[in-house]
């Protein structure tokens, strides 16, 4: 058997015979476990610590510190749920169960009704098959062979997956229980032993409505039971921070029935709206950005012009109007451009800088709708940037730094930023995207950014700069994006007069700052957990009088802090003051005036703090 050559983290080139197992490389004090090594990476490909390594290259061994090595662990676990499930309920029948951020589902189709009453019962059995410490097995094999054993196992939806799969199949055993899948996985269901079931929702087969609805079972697993508990003390409070639940708490917006993926935003919703839409635009002012309009629906012709027919449609709405067919607009850059052709453009004009407050219609399913944060409808934070291929790094490291400055000023310090590079369904020559990635990478290596490499994860249209921003409880979101564009100028005929006369294509950058106004508000809520800043809190102040025989006093205090810019109300309701206070509590109202006989007579407020309560009194004046 001939050598395989392996080039270790260390630099350590280590020739092995090929058929050699990842286990059988570990060094002094390394071993196979939950709190060790868990699997191996081949040239940033995961492998099973027990299969056989076929060919060389750069090789690592990964843990559950390790990003790969969760997704091991959790897939393992996803397994072990569904083994105990076959166990509990033999007629069930098992869809798809990966692993996913901090956890792992398994979609089932069962006729017993799962509840949070089956946990308990399932995790007693995921416990039994841990400590049955099966050894899970990779096994190859054939389409034909597939189809017989699921068929015989009555796994009518892994009937279906094998159907639209090509030769090279793998399944997984542990015991007498065996699933189709790629892994890869660890070594025993013993290395399982801190886990729980988390809750149990409805999830259409593919994500397809039209499909049969399953039961999808969500839980999570980690190594030890310190991880684990941390991990429920973290669901709990993003389930109080819940932006659905505060947003109906606080009476910001609501969604509707008549309008599936679609928010309705309430007047202290708007204000908060509001509140950021003006200072967005103020620091597009201050940064030399024209804020324009474009309109909602434009001929289908200009949506097979800049490619959004060809790899979008699919997300995208059409109606027919006058024999003529039109598209809502999933993305304002198409409209973008059709204003920079209005214009003589000189190089002296350039960098020219479009940015707009533009709504976008994208069909999602509706199984994936969820809250703010995945619509149908959303306003996008949308600007474009007119550049020549010299200015391009420049102008792509501004956005960067305005980025970085606008989430600073939201009070989010903490980022993760992404290079996606070309996919394989794209637009535009191999030239253009070799430029448009080394100027997006000079970009972030001018600021001194660190930044993963995320390949083939780019726009259609070119390569692109992702944000992604950490909230209070450690989560991570995608708001900001930049995107380096060299085709989409030239399929509309995009010139300008360069210094010698002739005329040339600019360049075009894609970005958005916050992403869609919708969702970010939505995180911004969860953040802070309903308790928004003052700047933007829907309300400043509320007013409130002991007794009846306050209220106009309390009338002329409302509109004396009205005219100085505050937002103010009046709590006139025949409530004890201490029913008002929790009251304003709950609303999360950040300063409350108590106004009681005394008061009304001295023209003084008694000024209380939301959570800190007494700060004294102070003059209306």
């Amino acid at each position: 058997m001939s050598d395989i050559e392996l080039t270790f983290e260390d630099g350590r080139v280590v020739k092995v015979p090929a058929g050699t197992i990842p286990k059988d490389l570990l060094g002094e004090g390394q071993q196979v476990g939950a709190n060790g090594i868990l699997a191996a990476l081949l040239d940033d490909q995961i492998w099973d610590i027990y299969r056989p390594l076929e060919q060389g290259g750069n090789f690592r061994f990964v843990t559950f510190a390790d990003p790969e090595g969760q997704l091991v662990y959790r897939h393992s676990a996803a397994h072990l749920m569904a083994h105990a499930i076959k166990e509990l309920w033999p007629e069930s029948q098992l869809a798809i169960g990966p692993a996913i951020a901090d956890g792992f589902y398994y979609d089932i189709d069962s006729p017993h009704v799962f509840s949070q009453e089956d946990f308990e019962a399932i995790e007693k059995k995921m416990a039994e098959i841990s400590k049955r410490n099966l050894p899970l097995k990779r096994r190859d094999i054939s389409r034909d062979e597939a189809i017989v054993m699921f068929r015989k196992m009555g796994e009518n939806y892994k009937l279906e997956m094998i159907e639209t799969l090509e030769e090279g199949l793998t399944i997984y055993e542990q015991g007498d229980f065996a699933d189709l899948c790629r892994g890869p996985h660890l070594d025993s269901t013993s290395r399982i032993k801190h886990f729980k079931i988390l809750s149990v929702a409805g999830a259409y087969w593919r994500g397809d409505e039209h499909n049969k609805m399953l039961q999808r079972l969500y839980g999570t697993a980690y190594p030890t039971r310190e991880q684990l508990d941390e991990h429920i003390h973290r669901i709990e409070e993003a389930k109080r921070r819940d932006h659905r639940k505060l947003g109906k708490e606080l009476d910001l917006f609501s969604f509707h029935l008549e309008a599936p993926g679609s928010v309705f935003l309430h007047p202290r919703g708007v204000i908060i709206w509001d509140e950021i839409s003006n200072y967005w635009k103020e620091k597009h002012r201050q940064a030399g950005y024209q804020e324009i309009r474009t309109p909602l629906v434009l001929n289908e012709e200009l949506w097979h012009r800049s490619g959004h027919y060809d790899h979008y449609r699919e997300n995208m709405y059409f109606t027919e109007v006058e024999e003529q067919m039109y598209a809502l607009k999933p993305m304002n850059c198409p409209g973008h451009l059709l204003v920079f052709r209005t214009r003589q453009v000189s190089y002296r004009d350039l960098p020219l800088k479009f940015c707009e407050l533009g709504t976008v219609h994208r069909y999602e399913k509706s199984g994936v709708l969820h809250g703010m944060f995945r619509v149908r409808v959303f306003t996008q934070d949308d600007a474009h940037i007119f550049v020549t291929p010299e200015q391009a790094e420049v102008e792509a490291a501004k956005v960067v730094q305005f980025i970085f400055d606008m989430y600073h000023d939201f009070g989010f310090h903490d980022f993760q930023i992404e290079l996606s590079t070309r996919p394989e369904n794209r637009v535009g020559t191999d030239e253009m995207w070799d430029r448009g990635e080394l100027a997006l990478e000079n970009a972030l290596k001018t600021l001194g950014v660190k930044y993963k490499l995320n390949p083939g994860d780019g726009a259609f249209y070119g390569p692109k700069i992702d944000f992604h921003i950490k909230d209070a409880i450690g989560r991570t979101w995608q708001c900001g994006t930049v995107q380096c564009d060299f085709s989409m100028p030239e399929r509309f005929g995009l010139e300008y007069v360069g210094h010698d006369g002739n005329k040339y294509t600019p360049v075009m950058i894609h970005r958005a700052l916050l992403g869609s106004l919708e969702r970010f508000i939505g995180i911004l809520i969860e953040h802070y957990a309903g308790d928004l800043p003052l700047w933007i809190s829907p309300e400043h102040m509320r007013v409130l009088p002991i007794t009846e025989g306050q209220n106009d006093f309390g009338h002329k205090v409302v509109e004396r802090l009205d005219k100085l810019g505050l937002r103010v109300s009046l709590d006139a309701r025949n409530e004890k003051l201490g029913f008002k206070i929790r009251d304003a509590e709950i609303h999360k109202v950040p300063y409350m005036a108590v106004i009681g006989a005394r008061e009304a007579e001295s023209g003084m407020l008694s000024l209380r703090r939301r959570k800190e309560g007494d700060l004294g009194t102070l003059t209306v004046e």
